[in-house]
């Protein structure tokens, strides 16, 4: 029986750039590197240390080459919030691309871009 979703693997162009984004101006942290020497490089980022769910950045050209079955698309991720008009300012200050704040009936709700433009969403969790 599965218990939680542990690990979200998101494809990235460019590692580095990735991680600076998610760990400078969205605020997770690394919680872990590794590197087998040959290429294969992994980051694991969270928003917080005991988080149970964490996204491990990998690279996206070579997983293709490794396993060109593989789907390489960014998942469509929601992340909840407890001050979404704070966190809304925040990012759009550290020139994070933002949009329009949305009333859904399950709360409110923006979407936000990483540096490769993909797209993920925050709702307000309250």
């Amino acid at each position: 029986m599965i218990t939680k979703v542990g690990q979200i693997m998101v494809y990235v162009n460019n590692q580095d750039e990735a991680v600076k984004f998610w760990t400078e101006k969205v605020g997770f942290s690394v919680i872990s590197e590794e590197d087998n020497g040959q290429g294969l490089r992994w980051i694991e980022i969270a928003p917080s240390k005991d988080a149970a769910t964490s996204i491990v950045l990998h690279n996206k050209e070579l997983i293709a080459k490794m396993q060109p079955e593989l789907n390489l698309g960014t998942p469509s991720l929601l992340f909840f919030a407890d001050n979404l008009d704070q966190l809304y300012k925040d990012f759009a200050d550290k020139q994070i691309t933002v949009g329009e704040m949305v009333s859904m009936p399950s709360g409110r709700v923006f979407n936000f871009a990483d540096e490769e433009q993909n797209y993920f969403a925050i709702m307000e969790k309250k």
